[in-house]
């Protein structure tokens, strides 16, 4: 799973002139999400971006978190995130998990941050979607979680 934070004054997704989502002062999340990711893998994304120091304290340093500050989070789902350009010009998506797949989990993941007691708000999963923000600062992050290790053995028939 693959996600780019993106500090923001505000934040907001339309899919066409509807407003599907919008916060304030928090982090746009856009999240990819990868074959082999799972539950475990969402609940590690949503507890790294809860605790993302990326806020800045009184004194202009990087050192706060979204709890810190009462930032909100904007997650919009992104599967172009697993694209390679690896090849050629055109981008690889082998490493996209299909949409059945991705689906809940974009949502696992934001059900975890209100769970943590954030406010939160996504886009529409699968949707053409206009995302607007205002930068803060600017800070842009890249958050990578792999899924968990298989146990060995786990392939042998």
């Amino acid at each position: 799973m693959r996600a780019i934070l993106q500090r923001v004054v505000e934040a907001s997704v339309t899919v066409g002139p509807e407003t599907v989502g919008a916060i304030g002062c928090g982090l746009l999340v856009l999240l990819g999400i990868e074959r082999g990711d799972d539950l475990e893998t969402a609940a590690v994304m949503a507890k790294k971006l809860s605790e993302v120091r990326c806020f800045n304290d009184d004194y202009g340093k990087i050192n706060c978190n979204a709890r810190a500050v009462g930032g909100a989070f904007l997650i919009v789902s992104q599967f172009t995130l697993a694209g390679s350009l690896a090849r050629g010009r055109r981008p690889s998506f082998e490493r996209a998990a299909p949409p059945e797949v991705a689906r809940p989990l974009v949502a696992a993941v934001g059900r975890a941050l209100r769970t943590r007691g954030f406010e939160t708000a996504s886009g529409r999963f699968g949707a053409d979607m206009r995302v607007r923000m205002v930068g803060d600062g600017p800070v842009t992050l890249v958050l990578d979680v792999k899924p968990p290790a298989e146990p060995a053995g786990a392939h042998i028939a």
